[in-house]
């Protein structure tokens, strides 16, 4: 990466060592900061959290789940069926994704917004009373119908800020996947089967019944607080929307400016903007990102809930929970201290390109975690040494930390799209666009990775680590395939 400004001029002894100071020039020439809308940032960014609490909240459990199912008898074959799930939420997002970005067109974004967040909160409610695959199939199908809405918060998100306050506003908004990837996790590890851990508060016939309802039950009651926050201070930012209540509005001016843009401005068809080089690299390279990032996510789990001798870490749920919420905080940690200034210093496509270079190397240390568990592993009782679990938890830290910084790319690829649409009647369908790549490729990435990583461990392929090896090459495709953006996006060239 490189600062996205450099100072090129030349110096020699004949130059002065400080430069001529001109106070009003400066003030001139530097722009004035946009205010950001406080309120309606909270609210969105309230309902951003929804999304990830909602969807990561299952992980801890959802390898016990799918066996307390008892759909089949080989622990190693429990990651079809996790994956399965995950994978129906995710192709059924893809079917609406793009939907839903054409209906908040006509209708505005904020009833879309809403009413996603809600189907969210009942969708979640059904998955945590699903006692058959098929009825925990169809609250996911349902489930990711509903969160197909995320290009439409995003295409809020762009129209509220502008490149003044982006820095700001931004990784703000960057903090909440993280940070519901923390309490997600925790909801999920800490109260599944809450009857039973803590009888004082929840021994209840229904919790009883549904081991895994109590996690999902918090889950919804969170999504019902963003519809509340959403609905109060949430306002509509269509700009034809907020060109007709601008006009409707004492103090409108018929025929300013703005009133004149926006009349000239059309959304572009689907043809015309994926012919444009630079939607059409945003779009692949999405694409490749999502497949990479959501395969770390599925193997990751798979990889800590499988036994040792299997090539995995023998991870209880409570284990795996807090090692997705350690993940979460090292996420939090970046968009909160590090983003802002990353965005202020160096240029968006090349950040993201660097991100995107992280992949391969991060799939490369998983086999290593292992080798660190079997060297020290007691046979005889099954428990791991003390140094060996400090050791191990530390090589964790590290590779989250690299699939973090790998994650970082999502963020990036946001403000790419704001900054490379092509007008702003065109900016939801843009989004809607690469939002759907990311969620094509989510829809099958589950599926294929933990199906990979079965057949490598049941048939001790390259030593059970065949998928390490596929997705390191799939990593390093990826990262070749983001280049593309450097070399068409508007800031880039600008530098």
């Amino acid at each position: 990466m490189t600062p996205a400004n450099s100072d090129t001029t030349n110096y020699d002894e004949t130059c002065p060592l400080l430069p001529e100071q001109n106070v009003e020039s400066q003030k001139a020439a530097r722009p004035a900061v946009t205010p950001v809308p406080k309120a309606q940032l909270a609210a969105l960014c309230t309902v951003r959290l929804v999304d990830p609490i909602a969807f990561t909240q299952l992980f801890p459990y959802v390898n016990e789940f799918m066996n307390d199912l008892h759909l089949t008898n080989d622990p190693s074959r429990i990651g079809f069926y996790s994956g399965l799930v995950e994978s129906t939420f995710a192709l059924s997002q893809l079917c609406s994704i793009y939907q839903w970005a054409r209906v908040s067109d006509i209708i505005g974004r904020r009833p879309v917004v809403l009413l996603g967040t809600l189907g969210v909160a009942a969708t979640t409610i059904m998955f945590g009373l699903s006692k058959t695959l098929a009825s925990v199939l169809i609250a996911r199908f349902l489930g990711g119908l509903f969160s197909g809405n995320i290009a439409v918060v995003h295409s809020v998100l762009c129209e509220i800020t502008d490149s003044s306050n982006q820095a700001v506003a931004f990784p703000i908004y960057g903090l909440m996947w993280p940070l519901g990837s923390i309490i997600g996790p925790l909801l999920g590890g800490t109260f599944s089967h809450g009857a039973t851990k803590y009888p004082q508060y929840f021994d209840y016939q229904i919790f009883r019944e549904n081991p895994y309802f109590l996690p999902c039950l918090i889950a919804s009651i969170i999504a019902a607080i963003g519809i509340v926050l959403g609905y109060s201070f949430l306002e509509e930012t269509l700009p034809s929307k907020r060109q007709k209540n601008e006009k409707k509005g004492p103090n409108n001016i018929s025929g300013s400016d703005n009133d004149v843009v926006l009349n000239e401005e059309q959304p572009m068809s689907v043809g015309a903007l994926m012919s444009k080089p630079i939607i059409s690299a945003l779009a692949s390279s999405g694409c490749a990102l999502s497949f990479i990032a959501t395969s770390f996510d599925v193997v990751f789990v798979l990889f800590c809930y499988s036994p040792i001798l299997s090539g995995g870490l023998a991870f209880s749920a409570s284990q795996i929970g807090y090692s997705l919420a350690t993940a979460g905080a090292i996420a939090s940690f970046i968009q909160l201290f590090i983003m802002s200034y990353l965005l202020r210093t160096f240029d968006c496509a090349k950040m993201y390109n660097f991100c995107m270079g992280i992949w391969p190397y991060t799939f490369a240390i998983l086999p290593l975690l292992n080798i660190i568990a079997r060297s020290g592993l007691d046979k005889t009782t099954g428990l791991l040494s003390t140094p060996t679990v400090a050791l191990l938890w530390s090589g964790i830290a590290c590779v989250l930390a690299m699939s973090k910084i790998g994650a970082l790319a999502y963020s990036l690829s946001m403000i790419l799209v704001k900054e490379n649409a092509p007008n702003a009647a065109s900016l939801g369908q843009t989004n809607g666009i690469v939002q759907f790549a990311m969620c094509f490729a989510r829809s099958f990435a589950p599926f294929l990775v933990s199906s990979l990583f079965a057949l490598s461990i049941d048939n001790n392929l390259l030593g059970g680590y065949l998928w390490v090896v596929i997705m390191i090459v799939v990593a390093f495709l990826g990262s070749s395939i983001s280049y593309r953006i450097s070399k068409h996006s508007k800031s880039t060239l600008a530098s």
